[in-house]
């Protein structure tokens, strides 16, 4: 018998790929110890936090994840870098204790830390609200040529790296749909394990969309748009236009899960809701 027949993750599920490829067997580790402790925690919520968080993010349209990833609102310094906007951090008094929050007003709804207490990432050290994080994204290593030919891991990502965004393709899908980055955010000098994963975009779309959306126009800037880059199904990592075999799932034009075909569209921005899990004790979201 092949390894092909006794692979339990056939290739056309794009599985194998993803696990040799995407996440490694150190990370993919990771994933099974966060997701056992993560659902321990949200029987037995030890930490501080928690609860049901209204957030904006992107539409889930198929597959088995039950909600959309959440934004990472974005802005640009005046060399053109772009940062993930981190919550206001302030302590406040709640039953009796003393803690630190990271929250604020933005675009009409609450922007808070606790829209990324999911999937294990409560205990990530960026996602502490007064880690001392500049908060800019850094690419990573990427399944895009385009970046792994043009930039380096631990660059800032730079406007400049985008300047062919209306027309960019790469043989997935249509092309001039937007141009993507892999990136990480809040995650200097920590372990791998630690490092919070992010799928930068930018877009006309975005740019037209922004133009009659309160929360797009507060939340992105030239057509840029981040989104925390942890699938809400099991926690793997999904991407824009980078899997070719996400044509055989109609995913070709959106972000598409490897793991088990979820989608999520990155132009179709809704409010949702989910029950954040706590984060270390004495800090809130």
């Amino acid at each position: 018998m092949s390894d092909a027949d006794t692979d339990k993750y056939p290739e056309e599920s794009s599985r194998r790929r993803f696990v040799k490829g995407v996440v490694g067997s150190a990370e993919l580790a990771g994933i099974g110890a966060r997701t056992a402790a993560m659902m321990k925690t949200a029987t037995s919520p030890s930490g501080a936090g928690g609860g049901t968080v209204e957030y904006y993010g992107v539409e889930n349209i198929a597959g088995p994840a039950p909600r959309g990833m959440p934004q990472i609102p974005v802005e640009l310094d005046s060399n053109g870098d772009l940062r993930g906007v981190w919550p206001e951090v302030k302590q406040v008094e709640r039953n009796g204790n003393t803690v630190t929050i990271a929250e604020q007003q933005m675009g009409g709804i609450t922007y808070s830390s606790q829209w990324f207490q999911y999937c294990g990432v409560q205990t990530y050290p960026g996602i502490q609200p007064d880690a001392e994080q500049d908060n800019y994204f850094r690419y990573t290593s990427s399944q895009y040529t385009w970046q792994s030919e043009s930039v380096s891991a631990g660059d800032r990502v730079n406007i400049d790296d985008f300047d062919d965004y209306r027309t960019w393709g790469n043989d997935i899908g249509k092309s001039g749909l937007g141009k993507p980055a892999s990136a990480t955010w809040r995650s200097q000098d920590v372990e791998a394990s630690g490092t919070i994963p992010v799928q930068i975009i930018r877009s006309t779309a975005i740019e037209e969309k922004a133009k009659n959306n309160q929360w797009l126009q507060a939340s992105t800037q030239e057509g840029f748009i981040a989104i925390l880059d942890k699938c809400t199904h099991f926690c793997c990592v999904p991407l824009f236009k980078a899997d070719p075999g996400s044509a055989k799932f109609n995913a070709q034009n959106d972000i598409y899960c490897p793991c088990h075909q979820s989608i999520y569209d990155p132009y179709a921005i809704e409010r949702l809701s989910f029950v954040a899990l706590p984060t270390a004790d004495g800090f809130v979201g």
